[in-house]
């Protein structure tokens, strides 16, 4: 498998064999040692990102398939729009407050129900004139839904505002500005809730910053708020079902995400069932 390209302004360390190869993390002036494959493969265990077989998946849930309608553009792509709204669109005043001042990217994640797997995702930016909507893509979120207050193993997705900071997979970087570690670490195996194969599902991952250490690689470990309330928790490639807690795109809509996120837009992800949201 070979490794990322570097860009120009980034340096690549190296980093220990992982598995059957080596992956690299890039971010100027940083390094971290590699995870060993023991923790690893608990990770996989506790994390969000891959059902497991033997769940039924409700029957409203979304196929993760639907082409994107394409995002909306003007003459001047950095010119504001009229229609744009100045606050994100179905957001309450709770959720509202939990968005960073400096955010000027928002992917939002807005689920069918509470109990439901479905979801949709629009990449929203923030111009002069306010919050104008791009592409809109069908999505997966955890097997039985949201929740406050998330665990491992619930089968939920975590409710909240989130940061974005790291992406990685095992395919080679499709041009982000995101940091991005690639490598072999990043291969699935097994099936979901529905049989569907997993392989595949991390070849593109952006971490969401819960109960994780930003500015490191997906695969980092480390648990802030103790292992107990899970992590892991990832945008990744869907296979097809429900996730074990992470939120899954198709893979060409994960390569278009992962192109359009930049860190220096403070991107943050909103996501939740629709009335969790409206608070």
């Amino acid at each position: 498998m070979a490794s990322s390209t570097p860009r120009p302004s980034q340096r690549r360390w190296p980093r220990a064999p992982f598995g059957t190869g080596a992956t690299t993390f890039t971010r100027p002036g940083s390094y971290r040692p590699v995870i060993p494959a023991a923790v690893l493969a608990l990770s996989v265990a506790l994390a969000g990102c891959a059902g497991t077989a033997g769940g039924v998946r409700p029957a409203d849930a979304a196929p993760g398939t639907t082409q994107a309608r394409p995002p909306q553009t003007s003459a001047d792509p950095g010119a504001a729009t009229t229609s744009a709204p100045a606050r994100l669109p179905g957001l309450g005043p709770r959720t509202l407050a939990q968005i960073p001042a400096d955010a000027r990217q928002a992917v939002l994640v807005t689920g069918r129900g509470k109990n439901s797997s479905a979801s949709q995702v629009v990449l929203y930016r923030r111009t002069g004139a306010g919050w104008e909507a791009g592409a809109t893509w069908p999505a997966h979120n955890a097997l039985k839904g949201w929740t406050d207050d998330h665990h491992a193993g619930d089968l939920r997705s975590p409710i909240g505002v989130f940061t974005l900071t790291d992406a990685g997979g095992l395919l080679a970087d499709p041009g982000t500005k995101l940091p991005y570690d690639q490598g072999p670490a990043f291969t699935i195996g097994g099936t979901g809730f529905e049989g569907e194969p997993l392989a595949g599902s991390f070849d593109y991952v952006v971490a969401i910053n819960y109960n994780r250490k930003p500015g490191t690689s997906p695969l980092d470990w480390t648990r802030p708020q103790g292992a107990n309330k899970g992590g892991g928790i990832w945008l990744h490639v869907d296979h097809g079902g429900p996730t074990q807690g992470c939120v899954s795109l198709t893979k060409k809509h994960m390569r278009e995400l992962l192109r359009a996120l930049d860190p220096a837009q403070h991107p943050v992800i909103v996501m939740g069932d629709a009335a969790s949201l409206r608070r």
